[in-house]
């Protein structure tokens, strides 16, 4: 696979945590190339490393060690207001508890990621009702998240996730709240993200008829890729 077809390049990726005077080491020289519009699930045991690997992936952390390129962009070289200003520009995040602030309606919950943009006021109404429009929460937009379904706010949470445009999206147990109904709906909305809008999702989950829903799945198992792991 080429540079250019890569959204996401890992290279011999290392991630290690300090406890005390332990060195705890979490993943072991990863490697793993994800296309441009892939949808990827990953799976393993808790403790494996898959919502670090999903942190790396989002800018949310860096690696110890390794390079890690998004979009053409080395992200392991960024520091601080170099990698937040990335992660504004270039990421969407799907939690699974949502992350909604109580106190603002749906367009304004998915309208904060926009404040930290150069878009004027009619500029980011007009982004927050595209949004919501395609997570279907168009009749919503003045209701907070009490007067929501766990479903409705998670569809307000994918839709703050794309507001900005983001050409990779990176979701972290996104259906882990959910009834089974309800994480079908917000998985299918997923899907057309990913098919209808060319969004690449990489999404860490426990559960394996949530990873059906993927294009494929990579699992990890102790800070490896499994089939790394066969020869180790």
């Amino acid at each position: 696979m080429s540079q250019h077809d890569a959204m996401i390049r890992i290279r011999n990726v290392t991630k290690s945590y300090e406890r005390g005077r332990q060195k705890v080491e979490v993943l072991h020289g990863l490697s793993i190339d994800v296309p441009r519009g892939d949808f990827v699930a990953l799976m393993g045991p808790s403790g494996s490393g898959k919502t670090t690997l999903l942190n790396l992936i989002g800018g949310l952390d860096t690696p110890s060690a390794g390079e890690i390129t998004v979009d053409g962009q080395r992200i392991d070289q960024l520091k601080g207001n170099q990698l937040a200003k990335w992660r504004s520009h270039n990421v969407g995040f799907v939690f699974q508890f949502y992350n909604l602030m109580p106190v603002l309606t749906a367009e304004g919950n998915v309208e904060l990621p926009l404040l930290l943009t150069p878009l004027n006021a009619a500029q980011r109404r007009k982004s927050v009702e595209i949004a919501l429009q395609v997570v279907g929460l168009a009749d919503r937009a003045k209701h907070k998240p009490r007067e929501l379904s766990g479903g409705q706010e998670q569809r307000v949470a994918i839709a703050r996730a794309i507001v900005s445009d983001p050409h990779l999206l990176v979701c972290d147990e996104p259906t882990g709240d959910l009834d089974r109904t309800t994480a079908d709906e917000i998985l299918r909305l997923l899907q057309a993200l990913n098919r209808d809008h060319g969004k690449t999702i990489v999404m860490v989950t426990h559960d394996p008829l949530a990873a059906e829903y993927a294009k494929r799945t990579l699992h990890l198992d102790k800070g490896r890729l499994a089939e790394q792991a066969v020869g180790a």
